[in-house]
């Protein structure tokens, strides 16, 4: 498709939000799984590394980690086991100043844990190892969970990866994405994962929720493999519902598709940016640090282009860490860049280390 060109911003965030934050101050509540997770001392097989690094890892307690630390009150929901894996989830991430009173103890059911090599998951030598079933969250489900939690803030961040784990964690899903009176602004991130749905069912699953959700983020890459939609434009058609669409299109950048401001009518706004050059360490948890960029953006009400780099922002600050998760810039310091004009912005090249340097030492070719 031909990139649109980016519109004048006269108009600022068209998600609709609930005006303020929750009765407690929560912007976002994030629901999710999150395991501990062993990086490699250094690459090769998982046969062959000898010892590995703990951190943790989820996608919804990675956004809200990435949110917490761009100054936002976020709460995390999940539930982990009563073993040390979890009280390490738990510490770690509220370490970052998230809310974990949410999470739940289960002790019929342990905390699950992953390991993985150190390359690139797109490449056939990436190995995952997970030991995630019957974990403390896969028995999360319209009973087990707490609603007043859930709705608690402006915005609740799901992903297609909660859908994935279980029966009941499915059932959870399409409640949550169903319209109901006083449901917040729902964020919804596809995140196509193959490996976990072994019955094939995913593609129609994730298509479902996603059609429910106020705001979609999804990869050209993963549209392509789990619906056999090529190119924004094709997604934007197969889901008409939600009311902004962001497809991340990889190195050429991002598009968001809005519908018309309220009682302007249907016809959508389009606005496209183009990806930075980073120099990547590890590619693990860019997506979910894009998602945390833009929903900042997002409730600070910053119209649409800011917005797509605030989130190529966010996840050029993981791209350039060996982690999950990297420290964002500071608002101030984002909120500089985002503002470059064109040619500035095409010219930036961020590396490891990049968010705490001045604006006038970030690299250039």
């Amino acid at each position: 498709m031909t990139d649109p060109v980016e519109p004048a911003d006269t108009d600022t965030a068209a998600l609709p939000l609930p005006d303020g934050a929750g009765a407690d101050g929560v912007e976002v509540v994030c629901l999710g799984e999150s395991m501990v997770t062993f990086l490699p001392s250094r690459p090769g097989r998982l046969a062959d590394v000898p010892s590995f690094a703990r951190t943790i890892g989820g996608a919804e307690s990675n956004v809200a980690c990435a949110l917490a630390s761009a100054g936002h009150r976020v709460r995390w929901i999940s539930r982990v086991g009563t073993d040390g894996f979890g009280d390490h989830l738990v510490d770690a991430v509220g370490a970052y100043g998230v809310d974990v009173s949410g999470v739940r103890r289960d002790p019929g059911r342990p905390t699950g844990i992953y390991f993985r090599t150190a390359t690139d998951r797109d490449t056939a030598a990436h190995e995952v190892a997970y030991y995630r079933a019957g974990s403390a969250a896969s028995a999360m489900s319209p009973r087990t969970m707490a609603y007043d939690d859930l709705f608690a803030g402006r915005v609740l961040h799901l992903s297609g990866i909660t859908a994935a784990l279980s029966a009941d964690c499915l059932a959870l899903m399409r409640d949550l994405t169903a319209p109901r009176p006083g449901r917040p602004s729902v964020s919804f991130d596809v995140n196509h994962r193959p490996g976990l749905w072994r019955d094939g069912s995913g593609p129609d699953v994730l298509l479902e929720l996603a059609r429910g959700a106020d705001l979609v983020f999804v990869g050209e890459d993963e549209a392509a493999s789990a619906w056999d939609l090529h190119g924004a434009d094709a997604i934007r058609a197969a889901l008409p519902e939600p009311r902004t669409l962001v497809v991340k299109r990889g190195s050429a950048g991002a598009t968001v598709y809005e519908q018309g401001a309220r009682g302007a009518g249907p016809a959508d706004t389009v606005t496209s940016v183009p990806a930075l050059r980073v120099d990547v360490v590890a590619p693990v948890g860019a997506g979910d640090a894009f998602a945390a960029g833009f929903l900042s953006a997002t409730l600070r009400g910053l119209p649409a282009a800011a917005r797509l780099r605030h989130g190529h922002l966010m996840a050029a600050a993981t791209l350039t860490v060996a982690g999950d998760l990297g420290t964002p810039p500071s608002r101030s310091r984002a909120d500089h860049l985002a503002a470059l004009d064109a040619d500035a912005w095409g010219t930036l090249r961020l590396g490891p280390g990049w968010t705490a340097e001045a604006p006038e030492e970030v690299r250039t070719p």
